[in-house]
């Protein structure tokens, strides 16, 4: 590059515009500094110096926004515009380098190097170079289609390859700062490189934005082929006296709706949706969701209901005939259906069945809808917890469909079905809502007459459903819907009730599952109570039923390998099936002892013995718990110790034991988590005993919690505590006194062989439960 002239020339600083040499363009000088740099060109041999601003948004640009190479160019034409606009048209004549700036104010003026690009001999790297370029240059134009052929034409006769290379530049529509890398090139073979890359990457980029217009073309011009072709059907259809398959299908909707006998409102509302059909085309994706909704309006029994059995006898026979026990839950039905034959408008109940896995609570529910002659529909509520699942989704998300009680609705086909609500104490909750919540309307009988659902929004009468709903526990149920449920406890079944289950229900259904007569495979009554003794160990019967199938299981691949016609299921056989026996529940001892007293426990799977023992050695006056208890176990193992402690001189125990012994608490198993506020007599029993030396009963057992001032408190499931001290072989059960009425829940078969003594306080406890020396 000769570096061999500089001039003084007046500057406009250009946005957004790169000018090359060679290049004849026009622009409009607005700027104040510019207008009066124009006018000074003009007097200095019309020539001005155009570099370009680094930020086009500048509109007073300091030295530093501005580029040092540009192009020097010959000022061609000026124009005055309206608004103090001039238009000027220049043409490029070479690239020049601001040297330095001679004055800023009023407008740019600097000293300019002249750069006149070196001569460049056409060898072959250049040759190639530019064939190259006028390879990917015709593609450009042809894909661009802005640049007249003539333009690529004219190329032919541009010898000088710097020249060549600019005058392509001028031409392609490239951002600034690639121009701006092009001017600053000054070797000729460097500037016809980066040419080239540019050159590949646009032809590149123009190819795909062709392929992506031609996709989005082909499928404008197949929606509209498409419409043109059904506008001709219809008029096709019309010219023959034929209806269209629109016309059709909304006349089919419209018979439908009419005949339906829907509700006013509801009538109202689907006829505007068929409108909306009939304006939005059965094709489009409007008419898709309408058809959707019009079709869930009517498969709703919006007024279609089966007829109640209202004979109390037949209703009852059912009840008794498919299910033992369960007393409380088939009273509750009775009584409904007796109220309702004489009120004749009675809205349907909302019971929970509340108790441990595997006593019946959802096959009653089915006996129920059979005895009521209801549809049944069944709803599992573990897990759920989208809101969304109870009221549905608003008809304007994609995909929305109705709530899981409007779905059961449908799959009921009347509007008066016996709905269970399975495991509601399981639901969970998120960031979309508590599903709880949307269960409040649905199990109110004040309210649910008009249960509106986010997708129907219309109001749907729920009031005739009977709802019934499940549970292991209350404790996870929020208060307010509890608050609309009538809870009924479901307790566990005793070994006598588990036996008729077995022998009349359980049994007879297991061969009829396996196709075998009651008459190959009979169960004697001591093979029976044998697996449920000592295979089971549970409040319901479920693995009592999974027992039973395996005994069946194994006597049908025995009478097939020995060629037995029947087998009778004795005790032996259910050992050689079955294998050792799985439990043996704690028998109490057959000794008195000092410092272990039998407590009783309840859990979610039925009641359970729970030995306390307590152990008093010499040391500092430590208390040590071990056994895994829970935090309420250890607080009324302290409220006991301090009772000691109070009321040492009463029960014959040294004064200062607190300062002399260490007494260590243990509760046997102890990986197994324990907690529970009715441990306190049994603890402070065990503690008296083991520090005054003298002996506990050994065929009793005691529950209740304890004050500080030695009054036996209350406590809950009383039933299944009974159920575990009998099958243990006590028979003498010491209870708060304010669980009396608890006692009419205990089974007869318990009562008649088990004593029960009422406790004010824990010297009641302590007379019946200590041995008198």
């Amino acid at each position: 590059m000769n570096n061999n002239k500089i001039e003084s020339l007046s500057l406009i600083p250009l946005r957004g515009i790169t000018i090359f040499p060679y290049m004849v363009l026009h622009f409009d000088v607005g700027r104040e500094k510019s207008i009066l740099a124009l006018e000074q060109a003009m007097l200095e041999e019309q020539k001005i110096f155009l570099p370009s601003q680094k930020e086009a948004k500048v509109e007073e640009p300091s030295q530093n926004d501005i580029f040092k190479i540009g192009t020097i160019c010959s000022i061609k034409q000026i124009l005055k515009l309206p608004g103090d606009t001039i238009r000027v048209l220049v043409e490029g004549q070479s690239r020049g380098k601001l040297k330095k700036y001679i004055q800023t104010d009023p407008f740019l003026k600097g000293e300019v190097e002249v750069l006149e690009d070196d001569e460049c001999d056409r060898n072959n790297e250049t040759e190639a170079l530019v064939r190259s370029i006028k390879k990917f240059f015709n593609e450009y134009v042809k894909l661009s289609g802005t640049i007249p052929l003539e333009t690529f034409m004219a190329l032919d006769d541009i010898d000088n390859p710097g020249r060549f290379s600019d005058t392509v530049t001028s031409y392609l529509m490239l951002k600034q700062d690639k121009k701006q890398e092009l001017i600053e090139t000054y070797d000729v073979v460097s500037r016809l490189k980066k040419l080239l890359d540019i050159l590949i990457k646009e032809v590149d980029i123009l190819k795909l934005e062709k392929k992506i217009g031609l996709n989005v073309k082909k499928k404008i011009d197949k929606a509209q082929k498409d419409y043109y072709l059904r506008e001709q059907l219809k008029a096709i259809q019309e010219e023959l006296g034929e209806e269209d398959e629109d016309k059709k299908e909304i006349n089919n909707y419209k018979t439908k709706i009419t005949k339906a006998k829907l509700p006013k409102p509801v009538k109202e509302k689907t006829l505007y949706e068929l409108d909306r059909l009939k304006n939005a085309g059965s094709y489009s994706s409007e008419g898709g969701v309408i058809k959707t909704y019009i079709d869930w309006v009517l498969a709703l029994p919006w007024n279609k209901q089966t007829k109640d059995n209202l004979n109390i006898k037949s209703a009852r026979e059912i009840l008794e005939k498919e299910h033992y026990g369960l007393k409380d839950v088939k009273d509750r039905i009775i009584e409904y259906l007796a109220v309702k034959k004489v009120s004749n408008s009675l809205k349907g109940p909302i019971l929970c069945l509340v108790g441990p896995p595997g006593v019946g609570k959802t096959s009653i529910a089915k006996s129920i809808a059979h005895a009521l002659n209801r549809n049944f529909v069944r709803m599992s509520l573990g897990g759920i917890r989208d809101e969304a699942e109870i009221r549905g989704h608003r008809k304007t998300y994609v995909g929305a469909i109705p709530g899981r009680i409007i779905y059961g609705m449908k799959q009921a086909k009347s509007k008066n079905p016996l709905f269970l609500l399975d495991e509601i104490d399981k639901m969970s909750n998120d960031f979309r809502g508590d599903p709880a919540d949307a269960l409040l309307e649905v199990l109110d009988g004040e309210q649910n007459n008009t249960f509106r659902d986010h997708y129907l929004e219309l109001d749907f009468d729920l009031s005739n459903v009977l709802f019934i709903t499940t549970a292991n526990s209350l404790d996870t149920i929020p208060r307010p819907l509890l608050d609309r449920m009538e809870i009924i406890n479901v307790s566990g079944y005793t070994g006598e009730e588990k036996f008729h289950i077995a022998k009349n229900h359980l049994i007879v259904k297991k061969l009829k599952e396996h196709q075998i007569d009651k008459n190959v495979i009979k169960f004697s009554d001591s093979s029976i109570y044998f697996i449920i003794d000592n295979y089971t160990r549970e409040s319901g019967v479920r693995s009592l039923e999974r027992k039973i199938a395996a005994v069946i299981r194994k006597s049908i691949t025995e009478m097939l390998e020995k060629d037995k016609k029947n087998i009778q299921i004795t005790i032996t056989k259910v050992k050689r099936y079955l294998g050792p026996e799985i439990f043996s529940y704690d028998k109490a001892d057959k000794k008195d002892k000092i410092g272990v007293v039998t407590g009783m426990a309840w859990t979610g799977y039925g009641g359970d013995t729970l030995p306390v023992e307590v152990s008093v050695m010499p040391g500092t006056g430590k208390l040590e718990l071990t056994g895994k208890l829970g935090d309420v176990m250890k607080e009324s193992a302290k409220a006991g110790y301090s009772y000691v402690r109070s009321n040492a001189g009463k029960y014959n125990i040294q004064g200062k034991f607190y300062k002399e012994k260490d007494i260590h608490i243990h509760v046997p198993e102890g990986a197994v988590p324990k907690d529970g506020p009715s441990a306190g007599v049994t603890m402070i029993t065990a503690m008296i005993s083991a520090l005054s030396n003298r002996r506990v009963k050994h065929n009793v057992a005691m529950t209740g919690e304890i004050t500080l001032t030695g009054r036996v408190l209350p406590i809950g499931g009383l039933k299944e505590k009974s159920l575990a001290a009998y099958r243990a072989g006590i028979d003498t059960i010491i209870i708060p006194r304010e669980n009396e009425k608890d006692l009419k829940e205990i089974p007869n078969t318990v009562k008649n062989k088990v004593k029960y003594i009422l406790a004010d306080n824990i010297d009641n406890v302590l007379d019946n439960a200590l041995v008198k020396d």
